[in-house]
């Protein structure tokens, strides 16, 4: 025990007032010196999405200067619509009411082949349902259709690549 009366009574804090001085948050790398160790501002880039896509050239060979050239999708007409009125001419080519000719441009040789053979294979028009649409790469769609023929529930399976700054058909299937 101590006598010293400075000693018995400890002073009581209930609570600390802290004002801030500035509002400026460089105040405290104003000194040269600590200028240097100032860290570096977090920079957001924003992401461009980037063009993977090699076209689908079906073994063909071409001079390197002809070659197809990817296009981005940003660059390309509107989806949905491109492939309401894609579907719609391939199910009226399917039964017979619309010339194969008509979609030359719009799809691969290949493609287009199989098209003429295909062409006037169905009784009637299908009507067309849902419109399943995915891009799993930049100037890539893909897309599912659900189509009915009378009492039958079918499918057309379609996937197009942006080439040449157009959509071009490289995939056409009806299950």
């Amino acid at each position: 025990m101590t006598t010293n009366l400075i000693y018995r009574e400890l002073p009581g804090f209930t609570s600390i007032d802290l004002t801030p001085i500035s509002s400026d948050e460089n105040e405290d790398w104003l000194h040269p010196i600590l200028e240097i160790f100032r860290p570096l501002p977090m920079q957001i880039s924003t992401k461009i999405p980037k063009l993977y896509l090699v076209p689908s050239s079906f073994n063909d060979e071409f001079d390197p200067d002809f070659a197809p050239e990817p296009t981005s999708a940003k660059d390309l007409p509107e989806l949905e619509e491109w492939n309401l009125n894609f579907a719609r001419n391939v199910l009226e080519i399917f039964a017979g009411r619309r010339q194969p000719t008509q979609l030359t441009k719009q799809c691969h040789h290949h493609i287009f082949a199989e098209l003429l053979t295909k062409s006037g294979s169905e009784k009637e028009i299908g009507r067309i349902r849902k419109i399943h649409i995915t891009e799993p790469l930049d100037g890539i769609c893909e897309s599912a259709i659900t189509v009915r023929f009378g009492e039958r529930l079918r499918c057309l399976i379609l996937r197009f690549e942006g080439v040449d700054k157009r959509w071009l058909c490289t995939s056409l299937t009806l299950l």
